[in-house]
């Protein structure tokens, strides 16, 4: 995998004599916040969220300590682990995802909170500029709404007579209404059909992939979302019982025998993020950090899945895709 930049919007922060002060006698705690499950596609996070912790010397076990809840794709849970962190005076939060950035937002005003969040943040009500966030939280913005709109001109793309996309969105997640809006949107544009498909459970999961049958979708797009990254096996396994060209937010889907995925480079967001955590126990302040934004993208491919749907991979794909399974 390519070593992925972030583009930080403005450098450098004064130190926050509070948090710097408060670490001296004892060795800190942060928390860990994640709207997912510790799986085979979150948990080997953790160790690039680690490395980078340890470019600033914390090593968890040594120096560090950290406290870790995972929702398990439960939004409704994340206010209590929110709650039982700030419990447990943690020196930090590191919140993945928006329902976790929020429920940790709305758990303490003092605390700093370093969140991964694809929703902009500035309308999330999370900071109150990129370059200055101002208060107690900043992070790292991983775009999912613009991407979302890139991963429906990537299916144009690959099923040009495609009239009608499904695209499976978790109701549960914050950004919902926003993402249905900006991808009828995009599809318009277009002049494709979508229909917005509902999963927040196992359940849903294979409800929606029988409404996909139904309505005689011609490709599939699956939205970014913890509970969902969690379901590789079942999604791609429908989507081939079924034989619909779907396109993914994570490349573990097309690892799996998924066909194609368009995605940021998580585990340097990760990365990232523990580095913020990282500078922030040392003293500065997460108000004066500023919110990165990735700038560089992965796009992975599966031509053996692409084969058995009976679809050609345009040249300008093959030419551009950073992983190509064959």
């Amino acid at each position: 995998m390519r070593r992925r930049e972030f583009i930080v919007l403005l450098g450098g922060a004064a130190a926050w004599p509070v948090v710097a002060g408060a670490q001296q006698s004892a060795m800190p705690v942060i928390g860990f916040l994640h709207g997912g499950s510790a799986d085979a596609t979150n948990g080997p996070l953790v160790k690039p969220f680690r490395e980078g912790l340890a470019e600033f010397g914390y090593i968890e076990g040594r120096n560090l300590t950290i406290e870790f809840r995972w929702a398990d794709g439960h939004y409704d849970r994340l206010v209590e682990l929110a709650s039982d962190l700030v419990g447990h005076h943690v020196a930090v939060i590191a919140a993945f995802s928006p329902p976790a950035a929020q429920a940790a937002k709305a758990a303490t005003t003092t605390i700093p909170i370093v969140f991964e969040s694809g929703n902009d943040p500035i309308k999330a009500g999370l900071v109150a500029s990129f370059n200055r966030p101002g208060g107690n939280a900043t992070g790292i913005n991983i775009l999912v709404e613009e991407l979302l709109g890139k991963r429906l001109g990537l299916v144009h793309e690959l099923v040009p007579a495609a009239s009608v996309i499904a695209v499976i969105l978790n109701s549960h997640t914050a950004a919902y209404e926003t993402q249905s809006r900006d991808l009828q949107a995009a599809a318009y544009k277009l002049g494709k059909e979508i229909r917005i498909l509902n999963a927040s459970t196992e359940q849903d999961v294979d409800r929606a992939f029988t409404e996909v049958v139904q309505i005689r979708a011609d490709a599939l797009l699956i939205g970014s979302d913890p509970f969902l990254a969690g379901r590789v096996e079942q999604i791609v396994t429908s989507a081939a019982r079924y034989s619909v060209p779907t396109i993914y937010a994570r490349d573990e889907f097309v690892k799996a025998g998924g066909l194609i995925s368009y995605e940021i480079d998580f585990p340097d967001a990760y990365h990232q993020s523990g580095i913020y955590v990282g500078r922030i126990l040392k003293g500065e302040k997460p108000s004066e950090l500023p919110v990165v934004r990735p700038t560089k993208f992965e796009l992975a491919l599966n031509l053996k899945t692409a084969k058995a749907l009976g679809l050609t991979i345009p040249p300008t794909l093959l030419a551009t895709a950073d992983e190509v399974i064959e």
